[in-house]
C-alpha cells in the first residue's frame, strides 16, 4: 500500500498507565457460582461417605 501522509507521522498520545488494582483472593474466589457448585457437590459426597461409614457399616 502507498504511504500518502504529508510529513511526519503523528504518534497518539500514550494513555495514562491503569491504577494499580488489589490482588484478588481467596474471598473472591469463592464468590465464584460455579466454583461453590463444584466445592458442594464434593461436600456432599464427602458427607454422604461419612455418615455411610459411621451409621451404615
Amino acid at each position: 500500500m502507498l504511504d500518502t501522509s504529508q510529513g511526519e507521522p503523528t504518534v497518539p498520545a500514550a494513555a495514562p498507565a491503569p491504577v494499580a488494582e488489589e490482588p484478588r483472593g481467596c474471598l473472591f474466589a469463592l464468590s465464584q457460582p460455579p466454583l461453590m457448585i463444584f466445592l458442594g457437590v464434593i461436600g456432599t459426597l464427602l458427607l454422604l461417605a461419612a455418615v455411610h461409614d459411621l451409621f451404615l457399616l
